[in-house]
């Protein structure tokens, strides 16, 4: 058995010593339904597992996780394959009604990075990635438009920041989800965590900028 896949079994059996030993553990309360009220819309990089980074219990979030934390406009009866994250969303507002929606973002994210590289010609796009970076796209041209002569460093960030806003805008285009907002009875939130430093900011709407949190 390869040494990673241990170290996944060692890593297991500590979580069954944590939350299974005894009675009245954690997951006696869970195994009956989960009730968090918060989803945080994450990246897939392996560096900002929104659990670890929150010091979170299980139960405590509830997580969509994909390439550069993109969320779709509302598209019902779309072709487009971008549904598994609207059905996540659906389920998490209209199911587990939710109380906040936090869109965590990061620094150095690699889906950023290839959405501001990439050209027209590309060979090495992908099958898959290109067409959902495409999500990302308005962000992109804002940067390059704001920003031309600036380094890689500062318009990637620009970048990152830029499609972290873009997906919160679009988590209004559901329209279930506006009523909620509406209502009172959800609050989003859009969160940049820079990797270098280990701070986190939030998007302020009246500054229209990151603060540190």
């Amino acid at each position: 058995m390869a040494e990673v896949i241990r170290k996944l079994l060692r890593g297991f059996g500590s979580f069954r010593a944590n939350y299974f030993s005894g009675t009245g553990g954690l997951f006696e309360q869970l195994r009956h339904g989960q009730h968090p009220k918060v989803l945080v819309i994450a990246c897939s990089d392996s560096r900002v597992d929104p659990a670890l980074l929150l010091n979170c219990d299980p139960g405590d979030i509830f997580v969509i996780r994909n390439v550069a934390n993109l969320i779709p406009p509302y598209e019902p009866g779309s072709l487009s394959s971008h549904h598994g994250v609207s059905a996540a969303l659906e389920y998490a507002v209209c199911k587990l009604r939710v109380e906040h929606i936090i869109v965590l973002g990061h620094s150095d994210c690699g889906g950023i990075r290839a959405l501001l590289g990439r050209k027209s010609s590309d060979e090495d796009a992908g099958e898959f990635l290109s067409l959902w970076l495409d999500l990302a796209e308005p962000a992109r041209e804002a940067v390059e438009r704001e920003l031309p002569g600036a380094d890689e460093e500062v318009r990637r960030q620009a970048c990152e920041e830029a499609s972290l806003v873009l997906s919160a805008e679009n988590l209004l285009t559901f329209p279930w989800l506006r009523e909620r907002v509406e209502d009172g009875e959800l609050e989003l939130h859009a969160w940049y965590f820079h990797l270098a430093t280990g701070v986190l900011y939030g998007f302020d709407r009246e500054s229209r900028s990151f603060t540190k949190l």
